[in-house]
């Protein structure tokens, strides 16, 4: 089988078309250039896409992961030469099943290919399954390591063998353990620790019985008691409840004459409202109101009238206090007036006999000098004064020094009559005097005003109070004509508000008694007397005997519940003797099962013994052509390679005896160690030598070794066709001039 043409979208490929060429194809693309995606899509045009895998942490399914980018629906299609003709298949979607749709035909006519269906495509194509061909001829995302499967097992078994490829040893120890398991996994798991769990459950039922048997007696016994204290106890009840019924018949006859005498009083206070109808409600209010504001009147008036006669004594005491006989009749400013022109008088008299004074003396000191004056002239002149005028001039002296003197005396004397007659020593003394007697009168005229304030406002506050006592009985009068004074404006208005209080109390208490009758009615209270008979008195008190009722019920409950179960245990228990039966049963099938699982544990061990010997010539032809591989990529440094069942590679290098686990190598050694393994398996396993397919598969490997395994791969491109993709241009390099190989570059 070889690939002529691939046309993809999928993933980051939209319609694009690769035609490898028939032997080996070197295709060059750098990373994202979409190398993996094309080795995924040749896979999944073979096998389909698994739509059960989900995505996971860290790793995304291939229906998610290879969505064409574009968002176009995923599809694809391969021609292929197969059995000397060419083939077309196809998938696409089908709903939204990626590559659901499935079609092969051949490509010159068109026609459906016989038997192959998307199922089996992979298969019938490449002749192995999926696990084979991953494993073998699908060397994708550089990972060149082989692991088992039982179908890969079964082919390389096959090399060694008669060729039957139906068994391995895996599926054989499988099949093995899984006998050995349904008879016991563990001590918990199997048919073995089921059958002795029967086993201990049929011993154990034995021994319920006879305890089953013991119970159901105690338990007869005991019930029959609860049930005689439960009818006693129930007996009391009765009769604590006849006594409650009696008592509470009497509180019904009580709460009925309640609510009678309420019913009665609530209906005269009715009867009375409609008699005399009342203002309404806030109309009394403001009558209270208004008497409460005479009140206030009053208590006014009276400190008033009190205020009134302190004012008037005040104002007397001050009129008293301002009565002056040296300024009598005079006002408090006339009395200041006249003061100051008296004071103005006195200092006026007072100056001019001051003035009269300094005169006299200027005057005899003038007159002294003159004559001094004159007698000295004389003297110089030695001449002697003359008497006549001498005498005259001292007689004009005399009579003017005396005139002077007497004007002296009557301004002084004037000024002292003033002073005299105020009872004062200075005009100062004059004005202060008349300023008190002003500030006297001032005082007696404020006390007389403040008196005269007060006597006004204790008028008008009578006033008031009489006017608002006229209003207030003529309201009053309207629904108590007999009312005369305050005291009966009080009652009657106290007694008015109060009838609405009180109808509201009546009515709320008529209520209250009605809904406490009908509660007891509720209660089982009936009006007629029972019987006179007193049923006899309990030993426990009410709360005692239905908590003693209520145990004794449910202990009684609880043990018929036990004595019903323990009856239906022992019913379900059976037969004894059936019982033994089963018991035998039982261990029979204990002992088979035991033998078996001896029989499964020692073939196991023999099974084990016999692949350990085994595995010393595991498929000698697949590692000897590996070794033949292996010597050809490392330049004969491997000449031998071994493998495990488990696929696990060894290699010996040269003529050494011991061999070398894959694990001990460097990553490129055992890249090659492994690709030798794949290129022999496809030769040896795989009938219909489908293509190989190589992701980056030499990427670890070193020049000399590349130049090595492009050297091989290109000789086996002569018989299987070889598809190597690379981002690296050394494969190029080394293959530039070797014949028959196609390059593409994507």
């Amino acid at each position: 089988m070889k690939i002529k043409s691939m046309t993809a979208t999928f993933g980051r490929l939209e319609k694009v078309r690769l035609e490898p060429g028939p032997g080996l194809t070197l295709i060059h693309a750098p990373n994202e250039g979409g190398k993996s995606t094309w080795a995924a899509f040749w896979r999944a045009m073979l096998y389909g896409i698994d739509t059960r895998e989900r995505d996971k942490k860290g790793y995304l399914a291939d229906k998610n992961r290879y969505q064409p980018w574009s968002g176009a629906p995923m599809e694809g299609e391969i021609t292929l030469e197969y059995g000397k003709r060419d083939i077309t298949i196809r998938r696409g979607p089908r709903g939204s099943t990626p590559f659901g749709s499935f079609s092969a035909v051949y490509t010159k006519t068109q026609q459906p290919v016989p038997g192959l269906t998307a199922s089996n495509c992979g298969e019938l194509l490449t002749g192995v399954g999926q696990e084979v061909f991953t494993r073998s001829a699908f060397l994708g995302a550089g990972n060149l390591t082989v692991t088992t499967a039982p179908e890969l097992e079964r082919r390389i078994a096959a090399l060694v063998s008669s060729g039957e490829e139906d068994v391995s040893y895996s599926q054989a120890m499988a099949r093995l353990k899984d006998w050995k398991n349904r008879r016991q996994v563990n001590k918990s798991v199997g048919e073995i620790p089921r059958l002795e769990r029967e086993l201990d459950q049929a011993r154990e039922a034995l021994d319920r019985l006879e305890e089953a048997a013991a119970q159901i007696a105690g338990l007869e016994g005991e019930r029959a008691q609860l049930t005689r204290e439960r009818n006693s106890l129930t007996r009391q009840a009765e009769a604590h409840r006849l006594l409650a019924q009696k008592k509470l018949s009497g509180r019904y006859a009580q709460a009925e004459e309640e609510y009678q005498s309420a019913r009665r009083q609530l209906d005269a206070l009715e009867e009375e409202q409609a008699v005399r109808p009342l203002p309404d409600r806030e109309a009394l209010k403001q009558a209270q109101g208004d008497l409460q504001y005479l009140k206030a009147l009053d208590e006014e008036i009276k400190q008033g009238e009190t205020a009134l006669t302190e004012a008037e004594e005040a104002s007397a005491k001050a009129k008293a206090a301002a009565r002056d006989d040296l300024f009598s009749e005079l006002s408090g400013d006339e009395a200041v007036t006249k003061a100051g022109i008296d004071a103005a008088a006195c200092q006026s008299a007072a100056q001019t006999a001051g003035k009269v004074r300094r005169g006299i003396w200027i005057f005899l000191l003038l007159a002294l000098g003159g004559g001094i004056g004159w007698a000295a002239r004389l003297l110089l002149r030695n001449e002697a004064a003359p008497l006549g005028p001498i005498l005259g001039m001292l007689a004009g002296v005399a009579v003017v020094t005396l005139a002077a003197g007497f004007l002296y005396l009557a301004r002084r004397r004037r000024a002292q009559d003033i002073l005299t007659q105020y009872g004062v020593q200075t005009p100062e003394e004059l004005i202060a005097l008349a300023q008190n007697y002003k500030d006297r009168c001032q005082a007696a005229d404020k006390a007389a005003h403040e008196a005269e304030v007060i006597r006004n406002a204790v008028a008008e506050r009578k006033t008031k109070r009489d006017t608002a006592k006229s209003n207030l009985l003529d309201f009053v009068h309207q629904f108590s004509p007999e009312v005369k004074d305050l005291f009966g404006c009080s009652a009657a208005l106290s007694r008015a508000l109060n009838l609405e209080h009180d109808l509201a109390i009546a009515r709320e208490r008529a209520e209250e008694r009605r809904r406490r009758l009908e509660d007891l009615a509720a209660q089982g209270a009936v009006r007629e007397e029972l019987p006179a008979v007193e049923p006899p008195i309990p030993e426990l008190s009410p709360e005692e005997t239905d908590r003693a009722l209520v145990q004794t019920a449910d202990r009684l409950e609880q043990v018929s519940a036990q004595l019903n179960q323990a009856r239906g245990s022992l019913q379900a228990m059976g037969d004894p003797a059936a019982l033994a039966a089963r018991l035998e049963r039982l261990e029979d099938s204990l002992a088979r099962r035991r033998l078996e699982l001896d029989a499964l544990t020692m073939a196991m061990e023999t099974l084990t013994q016999a692949n350990a010997r085994l595995q010393e010539r595991f498929s000698p032809e697949l590692n000897r052509l590996a070794g033949v591989y292996m010597a050809r990529l490392t330049g004969d440094k491997y000449s031998a390679v071994s493998l495990t069942r488990e696929l696990e590679g060894f290699v010996r290098e040269g003529e050494s005896v011991l061999p070398r686990s894959a694990l001990c190598l460097s990553r490129g050694t055992a890249d090659q160690l492994y690709l030798a393994v794949r290129l022999a398996v496809c030769r040896l396993c795989l009938p219909e030598k489908p293509p190989i397919l190589l992701d980056d598969a030499l990427a670890s490997f070193d020049d000399a070794r590349l130049e090595a395994a492009l050297e091989l791969l290109w000789e086996l491109s002569g018989e299987q066709q070889m598809l190597l993709f690379t981002c690296q241009k050394r494969e190029g390099e080394v293959l530039g001039g070797a014949p028959g190989v196609t390059r593409i570059t994507l």
